[in-house]
This record gives structure tokens, C-alpha cells and sequence, in this order.
């Protein structure tokens, strides 16, 4: 039976680059989560008889959102919900299943790498027909609705079976619930050169990945170790929690620390690597030495080719503004497009859909390609596995070589988290008002050449994206970005950007935050990063 139910809106709905992202106490709030989704729906048009994606990481409340999502979607003239199991699609692999199926679009729960249970994070992000989060357009719209919407329309009808794979009926719409790793797998099998990867697995190959119990397990389960052959227990911690076993799924040094522990001992395997809550990003880890995603992406780009589904080439690479240079070397040498772009993977949807770009990447881990349109862990690990397989090198003598090709970007990043908002808004706006004055001056001995506050102008559609970080850049080619994060739900997270490009080879075994040293000094004199913040270090380094 069909219910229209009055509501009132709430303010802060506004979707950030990943959607909307709030603590489960938020989203439980009566008809905050409805209000949402409708609010979603009433910001779409055409969809009469369309079929839509749900699935999330499984994180705590995805299964009573998911209900929900379901019912609504009837409620509003869905013809069809394509749903995985137990409510669980990584959301590289929704973003697939939207494309396979032609769905009108998707909804995906998830808090990516944020921390899950019942009183950390939930998030509720709506994809578009191509497999991509919705540009800034449809969710301007979403917003201006939340805070005028007045009711939302649902069924009252009993809860899906989500565990059981088949179809079922909600009102008037079909509800297919599929197995969430099939097309995924499927999909992988046809771009990599799984006889060369299951070979050197053959031959004792060692790997280690860390599920981080979130969405991937399961992924990595049936690919590295049912498909591939890698030993049982390669996979690790490959159970979906949906607090994430009390960690923080995110697949950084800090959080990942025992696997980089393990992958800098003496008896460490060949590889190491892991993905966070949602399925999206990754960590590469050699033995002895840690591939940055800056560095990650540029390798892979250099060295696509060598799997079956890249064997033609790069149209293109892509990455975001923060990401560091080294991919733009790459680039040059193939001779073919490269992109810049701001932080946010939607903005790489264009690129990607008009042909322009075959590789893309962001410094917080992300990197993906045209086979879907979100950013995906599990693809980078196997691209990386297929390049092992086809250089049968350890994969520090592969980062080094490519360092004595192309010169060392040395970068890091470092976030300052849940930083009072007004101080860390008075630390940009105080930034952007001295960017005319900075030109000139020297800072921890470096003399600053340009500075502004970075504006991307779409090749494709033509629009502009505005004030998407301020970049310093000094006199010899180093640069320091100052951005705050729009991923977290407490406070603000600064985060800024530090690199520096060395050609010399004789200068590449330096330690990283060694060699930035007088860069950090000039982030902080230019900014006053402790003076605002109170804060006399990051909270994280990466």
C-alpha cells in the first residue's frame, strides 16, 4: 500500500564529494535518511519503469537503510532493484552492475574509509547511469530539495529477503537480489592475464592482502584465491564487520600498520596490499619498500600494457590537483593526454566517457580505469599483480627503475583531523586573501614563484569547479597544497600537500619526510598551521 508521509526538512543535508556522510545517530533520526533518498528521487526525472542499484559495505545500518532504499524506490515508480547480497556490492562493483544492467542509477551506503558501528559513520551516495557519483549538478539539486521537501512516499510491506539470491516483489516493482562478486570477478578475468598471475602464484609467489573486514573480503576471497590460485588465508581479515572488526578500514600506513610492519621484516612476502571500507582504494606495499599512490599511479600507467584489457594503450591519464606530478611525466613520454582535475572522482567521469582518459588516480589512495566509473582497490592490486607476473621483478627493483626513467617525486601528505571548523576556515580564507602578496617572498629558504586558488575548467561539458585548494609553488619545481577534506563528519580535516621533484638519481634514497623537511617548515610559516590549529603535528602522515 502506497504512503505519502508528511516530513520536514533538515539542514545539513548537503552531499559533500561522496555523498551525504554523517554519524549512524544522524541518519537514525526520524525520516532523516527518507528524507534523503526522496529527496534523491525528486531530483531525477525519466526513471518510471527504470531499474536501480542498491548495495552498500555493510557497515552498521546498511541493512535497515537498504528496507528502506527499497521500498521508496517502488514507492516512486522504480520498475525494478537490482540489490546484492545481504546488501553488500563494493562500490566499484555497483558502479559495474549499474553499467552491465543499464540501470537508471544507484544508490551505495557507504562511509568509504571511515570508521563504522553504531555511534561512527554512515553515508548515503547516489550514482548516475554511467557508474559514476552524480556530478555537481544533480547534487546542488538534491540539496536545494532537501531543504524545501515536505513528504516522502514509501510502501508498507515486509522487509526483503536480502540474504537469499533471486527475485522477489515489492508493490509493483521487481527486487533481484544477485550475488555481489559474479559480474565483478567477471569483469576482471576479461582485462588481466589471470594464467600468467595464477602461474607465479604457482611458482611461490607470496602475497598478503588485508580485507580490513570490509567489503572486499569476499572479492578477494573468490579472485586471488578461488581464481587465481594464491594460498588459502592470503586474503585476510575477509569477513565484512559492520564496525570493521573496531578498526579504521582505512588503507593507509597508520591504519595498515601491521601489514607495512610485516612487509618490512625479513621474512615478508612478495607483495602486500589492501583496500578500505567500500572497495574503492588500495595500499601497494613491496617488500621493503612503500609504493605511494602518487608513485602507484604513475607506474601503472607506465605499464599498462602489459595486461590484455590495456594491451592498445592510454588515451589519457587523469589524476586530481594534490596528486603529485610523476603520472604527468608518463603522460609526456606516451604522448598522449594529461588531465588535472579537482579532488573527487566524479570530476574523471568526462574524461572517461568522452574518451579522453584510460587511467585515473588520486594521492588518497584512489585509482582506476574506464572499466567502471569510481575508483577501485581490488582493480589497482591486480593490475599490479599482472605487471609482476609479466616482469617477474620484486617491485622495489620496478619503483627504482622507474625513478632512475623519470626522476623521484618525492611527496607526503599530511592531515590535521577534526580540526574546529571555524580555525581551520579562518586558515583557508586568510590563505586565499594573501595569494597576490606571496609571489617573492622566502619561506624556510625557498622562494615562493606562483600561488593561487585552483579552478578546473571541464574540457568536455565546459563548467567550471572553483576554489578547490591553494597551491604554493616554489622556485624549482617543489609545491606545497592546502585543502580541507570534504569526507569527514567531525570538525574539519586540513590536509596539505607536499612535494618536491628530483631528477637525480643519486639523490633517490632519501627518506621521504627528510626530504621535504624545509617544505613542511614553509607550509607552516606560510600558513600557520600550529598557531591556528593548536596542533604542533599531523594526525596522520601518508
Amino acid at each position: 500500500m502506497l504512503k505519502t508521509v508528511a516530513t520536514k526538512p533538515f539542514s545539513d543535508q548537503k552531499p559533500g564529494t561522496s555523498g551525504l556522510r554523517k554519524k549512524v545517530p544522524v541518519f537514525q533520526q526520524p525520516n532523516y535518511a527518507e528524507n534523503f533518498i526522496q529527496s534523491v528521487f525528486d531530483s531525477l526525472e525519466g526513471f518510471a519503469g527504470k531499474a536501480l542499484v542498491i548495495g552498500g559495505d555493510g557497515r552498521f545500518y546498511n541493512r535497515e537503510v537498504i528496507q528502506t532504499a527499497i521500498r521508496m524506490a517502488a514507492a516512486n515508480g522504480f520498475g525494478r532493484a537490482i540489490v546484492g547480497q545481504g546488501g553488500i556490492l563494493s562500490t566499484p562493483a555497483a558502479s559495474h552492475v549499474i553499467r552491465k544492467f543499464k540501470a537508471f542509477g544507484g544508490l551505495i551506503l557507504s562511509a568509504s574509509h571511515n570508521p563504522g558501528g553504531p555511534h561512527e559513520d554512515f553515508g548515503i551516495k547516489y550514482n548516475i547511469g554511467n557508474g559514476g557519483p552524480a556530478p555537481e549538478k544533480v547534487t546542488e539539486a538534491v540539496f536545494a530539495r532537501s531543504k524545501v521537501i515536505d513528504r516522502y512516499l514509501t510502501l508498507d510491506t515486509p522487509d526483503v529477503a536480502l540474504d537469499i539470491i533471486g527475485t522477489q516483489t515489492v508493490g509493483g516493482m521487481t527486487v533481484e537480489v544477485i550475488d555481489p562478486v559474479s559480474d565483478y570477478a567477471a569483469l576482471m578475468e576479461s582485462l588481466f592475464d589471470f594464467p600468467a598471475i595464477r602461474a607465479m602464484f604457482k611458482d611461490g609467489f607470496r602475497m598478503v592482502f588485508d580485507a580490513m573486514h570490509a567489503v572486499t573480503g569476499p572479492y578477494a576471497k573468490e579472485i586471488l584465491e578461488n581464481r587465481l590460485g594464491a594460498p588459502a588465508g592470503t586474503a585476510r581479515n575477509a569477513t565484512p564487520l559492520p564496525d570493521f572488526g573496531g578498526h579504521h578500514p582505512d588503507p593507509n600506513l597508520v591504519h595498515a600498520k601491521e601489514l607495512y610492519d610485516l612487509m618490512m621484516s625479513a621474512d615478508a612476502p612478495d607483495f602486500g596490499a589492501a583496500s578500505d571500507g567500500d572497495g574503492d582504494r588500495n595500499l601497494i606495499i613491496g617488500k621493503g619498500i612503500f609504493v605511494t599512490p602518487s608513485d602507484s599511479l604513475a607506474l601503472l600507467a607506465a605499464n599498462a600494457h602489459l595486461a590484455p584489457g590495456y594491451k592498445a594503450g592510454l588515451k589519457g591519464i587523469a589524476r586530481s590537483m594534490p596528486t603529485s606530478a610523476a603520472a604527468d611525466r608518463v603522460a609526456e613520454k606516451l604522448g598522449v593526454g594529461m588531465y588535472e582535475t579537482p579532488t573527487g572522482w566524479k570530476f574523471f567521469g568526462n574524461l572517461l566517457d568522452a574518451g579522453m582518459a584510460t587511467i585515473c588516480g588520486e594521492e588518497s589512495a584512489g585509482t582506476g580505469s574506464d572499466h567502471v566509473r569510481e575508483k577501485d582497490g581490488l582493480w589497482a592490486v591486480l593490475l599490479w599483480l599482472n605487471v609482476l607476473a609479466a616482469r617477474r621483478q620484486p617491485v622495489k627493483d620496478i619503483v627504482v627503475a622507474h625513478w632512475r626513467e623519470f626522476g623521484r617525486n618525492y611527496y607526503t601528505r599530511h592531515d590535521y583531523e577534526e580540526v574546529e571548523s571555524e580555525a581551520a576556515n579562518g586558515l583557508m580564507a586568510d590563505l586565499r586573501g594573501k595569494l597576490g602578496v606571496l609571489p617573492g617572498l622566502k619561506f624556510a629558504g625557498l622562494v615562493v614563484e606562483t600561488a593561487d586558488d585552483f579552478a578546473y575548467h571541464d574540457p568536455v561539458d565546459g563548467s567550471v569547479s572553483r576554489n578547490q585548494g591553494i597551491r604554493v609553488l616554489f622556485q624549482g619545481g617543489s609545491r606545497v597544497v592546502f585543502r580541507l577534506s570534504g569526507t569527514g563528519t567531525s570538525g574539519a580535516t586540513l590536509r596539505v600537500y607536499i612535494e618536491r621533484y628530483e631528477p637525480d638519481a643519486a639523490q633517490h634514497g632519501i627518506e621521504t619526510q627528510e626530504a621535504v623537511a624545509d617544505l613542511i617548515r614553509a607550509a607552516d610559516e606560510i600558513a600557520g598551521i600550529a598557531q591556528r590549529t593548536g596542533r604542533d603535528r599531523p594526525s596522520v602522515i601518508t
